[in-house]
């Protein structure tokens, strides 16, 4: 359903991102990838305000595949 939309403020778009106007059927990703960091690191917008008091990054991960995108290929 059509909208009207007001003040749109985009301030950057990765070599991977996606920006949409209007309708669409599907939208999705062509890779995927995995990033850790500590509490607050990927705010965005114009203004961001991040408290944190103590803070730890969990960077174990057991699983073997994350998604369909990262398979090993087989020749």
């Amino acid at each position: 359903m059509p909208a009207i939309v007001g003040y749109v403020n985009i301030i950057s778009v990765g070599s991977s991102g996606i920006v949409q106007f209007g309708d669409a059927l599907r939208l999705s990703p062509n890779s995927t990838s995995k990033a850790y960091a500590g509490s607050g690191s990927f705010l965005t917008g114009a203004l961001t305000n991040a408290n944190n008091a103590v803070s730890a990054t969990n960077s174990v991960d057991p699983d073997v595949q994350d998604s369909a995108n990262n398979q090993a290929q087989v020749v």
